[in-house]
């Protein structure tokens, strides 16, 4: 695996020689032409922060909206929703970084999530950089100019995120506004098929095999086509749901634009809390969302996406939920787990959920209007 070593000491070196320009009187921009988002997140969170390239559009419709997206994600933003240039950023490949110089001049940068790339906004020649308060430890906000503080009171990180600047919030998310990217041909199911996502991003997040089973049967009865969906390493947990192969299974077989498609044409989409369910919220298909360890709070629909045909199923307060870190910082009303399979040896939140709530809130979201 390649080291994120040189890039970092490069844009150590580029962020220190900006500081010996003559800014003059640093000040926030009132118009910024060229606006920086500075991230690299996973799939989910990068999906939610939508609500602020839809709230930066909305105030800076002139403006220039560059946004760093891991490589493999970049290629759903190849329609430049909202405006946004997303450019492949890895901090492992120093190539993606030289690419970014190329484009250095900001007005503006923002740092949506860990306050380490704030060093790359400064790197960058970003004028004005704002950040969340509280990250740590301090040397990774050294460059920041303005610190946000995450809100005292409950709400979805896309709708925080929004708060890194000032204004009212964003309109409400309408798929028409993301157009598909291109993807190569696959092979579609015949509709109406309905999506069930085993795979997640951490083994606390599965649900039982048992489960899924069931919930497949429910949904052939209900008159459609299962269809099973995991990543490129999960395909184990397929044929441990489904061992005779009873239902077709894409798992590792697309990527994200395929995927996209897939769960795009789809009547229906179940998955854990993953990046796969944020997708389904972009295409517009209902979702419904199995929170375990995870916040239904935090990463739910929150104001942007309330109009969305989306459900979050879980077992509210659950004891061991206790956890009260986001991004590395303590805030009051946050109830997540962050725990490793060392600390936890079975995700007892995933198995608490019943069927009998996932197929409530299929009947509410396929039942006629």
């Amino acid at each position: 695996m390649a080291s994120r070593t040189p890039s970092r000491i490069l844009v150590v070196l580029l962020a220190l020689m900006q500081t010996l320009k003559p800014w003059g009187r640093r000040r926030p921009p009132t118009s910024p032409g060229r606006i920086l988002i500075a991230h690299h997140l996973l799939l989910g969170d990068t999906l939610m922060l939508t609500p602020l390239l839809a709230k930066l559009r909305e105030r800076y419709p002139q403006a220039q909206v560059v946004m760093t997206t891991p490589k493999a994600i970049a290629p759903l933003y190849q329609h430049k929703p909202y405006g946004v240039d997303a450019v492949p950023y890895d901090p492992r490949d120093i190539q993606t970084l030289s690419a970014l110089i190329k484009m250095s001049g900001f007005d503006l940068a923002l740092v949506p999530g860990d306050n380490r790339f704030s060093w790359l906004a400064k790197a960058l020649g970003s004028r004005w950089i704002v950040a969340f308060a509280g990250d740590r430890p301090p040397y990774k906000s050294w460059p920041v100019d303005q610190f946000i503080p995450y809100p005292d009171k409950p709400a979805a990180w896309g709708d925080m995120v929004a708060g890194l600047i000032d204004g009212p919030a964003p309109a409400c998310y309408r798929p028409e506004q993301w157009s598909d990217p291109d993807c190569r041909p696959f092979e579609v199911p015949p509709a109406p098929y309905c999506v069930l996502h085993v795979g997640a991003s951490s083994p606390l997040k599965l649900w039982e095999n048992e489960k899924w089973r069931d919930l497949a049967a429910h949904v052939a009865d209900l008159g459609y086509r299962v269809v099973w969906s995991a990543g490129g390493a999960e395909a184990k947990y397929i044929a441990a749901v489904d061992p005779d192969g009873r239902h077709a299974s894409y798992a590792g077989q697309l990527d994200l634009a395929q995927l996209w498609k897939l769960i795009k044409n789809a009547e229906l989409l179940v998955s854990p809390d993953t990046g796969i369910a944020h997708l389904g919220r972009i295409v517009g298909t209902p979702t419904i969302t199995l929170f375990g360890p995870g916040s239904a709070v935090i990463c739910g629909s929150g104001d942007f996406w309330r109009d969305s045909p989306y459900r979050a199923v879980t077992v509210e307060d659950f004891p061991c939920r206790d956890q009260r870190i986001l991004f590395r910082r303590k805030i009051s009303w946050v109830k997540r787990c962050g725990r490793s399979t060392r600390e936890c040896r079975e995700p007892a939140c995933m198995q608490a959920i019943g069927i009998e709530n996932v197929q409530r809130a299929i009947a509410a979201l396929l039942s006629p209007t």
